[in-house]
């Protein structure tokens, strides 16, 4: 089961789609977006509206794909900026996993201290 990754807001947290199809483009050029929309769990017409999102913003460059069957093939190739946008959406998307981790670490804590408060073990009501 695929994990989708949380959306994107202006404060600087990660544009999750984008990242998750920067990644995808980078571990497999050769897909065709109809591939990209099936490894990424939405539709066709969200993967095609997400590629021209990353090729607008020039961080990927559609390349034919000269030894392929079909002429209309592309790869789909990061640029410099690409790679490097890639590299910040992971560190901002990774920073803001570990700061939730710590904060459910906490909510565990106080949960478990607060049962443990509660349990009739540590209760002596009656006796």
């Amino acid at each position: 089961m695929r994990e989708h990754l949380p959306r994107a807001t202006q404060n600087g947290a990660v544009d999750a789609p984008e990242l998750e199809l920067l990644r995808l483009l980078e571990a497999h050029p050769e897909y065709s977006q109809r591939q990209m929309s099936n490894a990424l769990g939405v539709s066709l017409g969200k993967a095609h509206y997400l590629l021209r999102a990353l090729l607008d913003k020039g961080w990927v460059k559609a390349q034919n794909f000269n030894r392929s069957e079909h002429k209309s093939r592309y790869l789909y190739v990061l640029t410099p900026n690409g790679v490097r946008q890639r590299l910040k959406l992971t560190h901002s998307f990774l920073a803001r996993k570990e700061r939730e981790y710590d904060q459910l670490q906490a909510q565990i804590a106080a949960l478990r201290a607060e049962l443990a408060a509660r349990t009739p073990l540590n209760s002596k009501v009656g006796s």
